[in-house]
């Protein structure tokens, strides 16, 4: 098990400034009406040296946005371009937000403080720089619910009400206002190359391509450019395969798998009209204006794969397009490898090998392909392998839990011992149901939020997922 420090000294960085002129604009941070703490990530804030901030310290630095000792001297909104859904957009940029601060963590991974919905910027176009509480309000779940999960994903560290009434067309207006301040490993995205690809900057690719090697991923470095970028794209399909393996098994769909929202260190982040599946669905979509099923659950891997190639044509204006196509090939063997080392942590398993684990994960998948059960109710019950069979049997899927796809499953199982687990672990997984995040929770909370100003729903889910992630152990 991975052991966390929790109290950790303060160390900051102003790298991204490094990169120089065209990378990123100088902005202003509005000036909101009212800022009302509504979310502290206070374990996060731990590790990073931030803990020991008061109510008026942490209002300054993450809703008045007030530099942070020896960081960066003021906001930068960065630049960059994107396929969404795709279709190349050359206009996008951070339209309302920026990164605010860098430091590092207990790791010494480079980490950012990055915002969402702190004022208009040059890349805001017609759009007002602002998040919607109710978005803000998701953010803060999605992150919390994944990390609980065993997803790598951006933590939401603080997120104040602001006092601005909004317009929205997706929700009943005027909504509330909120800023959010996201920590995260990177916003170094595959639009930010494919930005000065479009102009044929191949000096500041080289430039971004160092930068990245260096901070994010040093196990790319070559002695050439050439090799280094094909080595570098090598890393990025591996951290993103990863990354997509783990959203599979988590049951979650992202909704908006733009080349502006997959970062180089296989982060999730960004969570607009996300869902996760209240029962198992290919063609579930999370976004209303997804009428093709783009981003469907069951063609993430798809999509994100794309993506990849759309990186190694920036970066065949700095190397031979072989190596670069050789580097696209692991990403299938990243996430089928990926894939099998999730279920057997999300099932509570001591792995095997490479091969068994992926023959676990095929045959659990064809079981919720044949049966659509549950997704989550399945993992929960099943989180201890065959040990759990009789309660498994008698809890509220037992129904569906027949047929020749669900024994074939139990078959895999057979070869499998259950991992230790912990007092947490036990309580947890003893209850009848799982704890999850779908999209009737989350309506039911936030009514109660717009329509009485009542927290308590919120606070108790996030109590609720908080045992998830001690149930399985996460750091």
């Amino acid at each position: 098990m991975r052991i966390v420090e929790d109290h950790l000294p303060y160390r900051a960085s102003t790298v991204h400034a490094d990169l120089g002129e065209g990378f990123y604009d100088p902005v202003t941070p509005a000036d909101f009406p009212m800022r009302k703490l509504r979310y502290r990530d206070q374990r996060w804030a731990a590790r990073i040296g931030l803990g020991d901030l008061d109510a008026e310290a942490f209002e300054a630095h993450f809703a008045k946005f007030q530099p942070l000792p020896d960081n960066l001297p003021g906001p930068l909104a960065l630049r960059y371009h994107g396929h969404q859904f795709q279709a190349y957009n050359h206009e996008i940029g951070d339209g309302r937000g920026f990164l605010f601060a860098q430091l590092y963590d207990g790791e010494n991974r480079l980490l950012d403080l990055a915002t969402k919905g702190s004022g208009r910027t040059p890349w805001s176009r017609t759009a007002d720089g602002r998040l919607t509480l109710k978005g803000g309000i998701r953010e803060v779940l999605a992150t919390r619910m994944l990390e609980a999960l065993g997803v790598y994903t951006s933590k939401s560290f603080a997120l104040f009400e602001t006092g601005e009434p909004l317009t929205r067309g997706d929700e009943p207006s005027p909504t509330r206002s909120s800023v959010l301040t996201r920590l995260s490993h990177s916003h170094i995205r595959i639009g930010t190359f494919q930005r000065f690809a479009a102009f044929g900057d191949a000096l500041r690719i080289e430039r971004l391509l160092a930068h990245s090697v260096r901070h994010y991923l040093p196990r790319a470095k070559r002695p050439t450019t050439g090799a280094q970028a094909a080595a570098f794209l090598g890393e990025v399909c591996e951290n993103v395969a990863r990354l997509c393996a783990q959203w599979m098994v988590a049951g979650f769909v992202h909704g908006v798998l733009n080349t502006d929202n997959i970062v180089i260190t296989g982060e999730s982040f960004d969570y607009g009209p996300y869902r996760f599946l209240p029962n198992y669905d290919p063609g579930f979509t999370a976004a209303y204006f997804d009428e093709t099923g783009l981003y469907a659950y069951g063609r993430q891997p798809n999509a994100v794969l794309w993506n990849l190639y759309r990186l190694a044509e920036c970066l065949s204006l700095v190397a031979e397009v072989e190596p670069l196509k050789e580097a696209l090939t692991r990403f299938d063997t990243a996430f089928t490898e990926a894939l099998g080392a999730a279920i057997v942590w999300r099932l509570g398993l001591v792995r095997r090998s490479e091969v068994a684990d992926g023959e676990l994960a095929d045959r659990l998948f064809l079981f919720l392909k044949a049966a659509s059960p549950p997704f989550e109710q399945v993992l929960f019950d099943w989180r201890g392998g065959l040990s759990r069979r009789a309660k498994a049997l008698a809890g509220p899927a037992a129904s569906l839990y027949q047929g020749e796809a669900f024994a074939s499953f139990l078959v895999a199982l057979e070869g499998y011992a259950a991992a230790p687990s912990s007092a947490a672990s036990d309580a947890y997984f003893a209850a009848e149901r799982p704890v999850t995040l779908l999209y009737d929770d989350i309506e039911a909370l936030w009514a109660a939020i717009a329509e009485r100003d009542e927290w308590s729903l919120f606070e108790q889910k996030l109590a609720e997922i908080e045992r998830v992630r001690l149930a399985y152990g996460v750091a």
